[in-house]
């Protein structure tokens, strides 16, 4: 199984595929970690946008896997943790092991500036090409994150509910509606394909309705399920999923345009503190058994085709996706967006 792996990766990435030539199987997974090693270091330091929750879960299976490391972790929304990162490392404080983005245009960033270890999964045979980095070996797709409207069935009737994102901008909606904040990569491709789909007009006539900006998922769903807004205009389906399993008065639309889709990377820091269990970490939860784990957990999808769907939801190739064809302008838009946007939410 392993000569597989690495037969695999090498016909994808060439010969530089792997970080060892003998990968070690592990329970799930195989890795190019100093195993030994990593029980030495006995700790590590994750940096992640995941809710607080949702990441305790899986860095808690983690270390029952591996009881010889410690877990902490430190969530922010993906804005504001590479804000703290950046600053961080201006100030030559070398602090998380594994870092994971929501934002696709940070990770390039990051990569561009050295800010990743260059380290090849053996686990990369699992990923096309495209959800790898360019070279391979900064990061991978960790998750892919789909996004549509939801709303609450207590105070708005199936007859009335958005069925596309064109209906998001009804006067129905005025001081009813939410959505994430500028520090969400979500959002920005949100913001990006509707503004190229209806034109600038459209956020102009959203941001008549006052919408309010949360930074998490969590918070949207909350004032939602509560009644304090009607409708998630920018709506998570791993929300929906969790709050669905909870009981909660909920329901989801899938745009008649599609779902928009972002993936989650993962990758090791440069100068990480603990290396060794860093990769141990990053080829686990890459894994099967990682990402089984992740879906379960965070109600996200795993790039991986050996993985189901999360829980309670449909097959990801049930859904029309919509993301950037052109990656590079994607990222260009993001200054505008952020300034527009924070305008709208009265921010600045």
């Amino acid at each position: 199984m392993i000569k597989t792996l690495l037969l695999a990766c090498a016909l994808l990435f060439g010969s530089q595929a792997w970080a060892c030539d003998n990968p070690r199987r592990m329970d799930g997974f195989v890795t190019c970690a100093d195993v030994e090693k990593a029980f030495k270091e006995g700790n590590i330091v994750h940096y992640a946008p995941d809710p607080e929750a949702e990441m305790a879960n899986y860095m808690a299976a983690f270390h029952k896997a591996f009881p010889q490391i410690q877990t902490n972790f430190m969530r922010l929304q993906t804005g504001a943790l590479y804000a703290r990162l950046s600053a961080e490392r201006q100030g030559k404080v070398y602090t998380p092991d594994t870092l994971m983005l929501t934002e696709i245009g940070f990770a390039i960033d990051f990569q561009k500036r050295g800010g990743y270890q260059h380290y090849i999964s053996p686990e990369a045979a699992a990923y096309k090409a495209n959800e790898q980095s360019s070279p391979p070996g900064f990061y991978t797709w960790y998750s892919v994150i789909v996004a549509g409207i939801a709303y609450n069935p207590t105070l708005v009737t199936a007859a009335q509910a958005p069925k596309s994102y064109k209906d998001l901008i009804d006067p129905l909606w005025a001081d009813g509606v939410n959505t994430k904040l500028s520090t969400s990569g979500l959002q920005h491709l949100v913001w990006y394909a509707l503004r190229q789909r209806y034109g600038t007009d459209f956020w102009q006539k959203f941001g008549a309705l006052k919408p309010r900006g949360f930074d998490s998922y969590v918070q949207q769903y909350d004032r939602t399920v509560s009644g304090q807004d009607k409708v998630v205009a920018t709506a998570q389906y791993s929300g929906y999923l969790i709050a669905k399993a909870k009981g909660a008065p909920i329901q989801f639309v899938i745009p008649e345009e599609g779902m928009m889709a972002i993936p989650g990377v993962l990758g090791v820091v440069d100068r990480a503190p603990h290396p060794e269990a860093a990769r141990l970490f990053v080829d686990w939860y890459l894994g099967q058994t990682g990402q089984t784990i992740m879906s379960s957990t965070m109600k996200n999808y795993s790039a991986r085709t050996d993985v189901p769907p999360p829980p309670g939801g449909v097959p990801l190739t049930a859904f029309k996706l919509i993301v950037p064809e052109n990656w590079d302008d994607f990222l260009k838009t993001h200054t505008q967006f952020v300034k527009e946007w924070d305008r709208m939410l009265g921010m600045r």
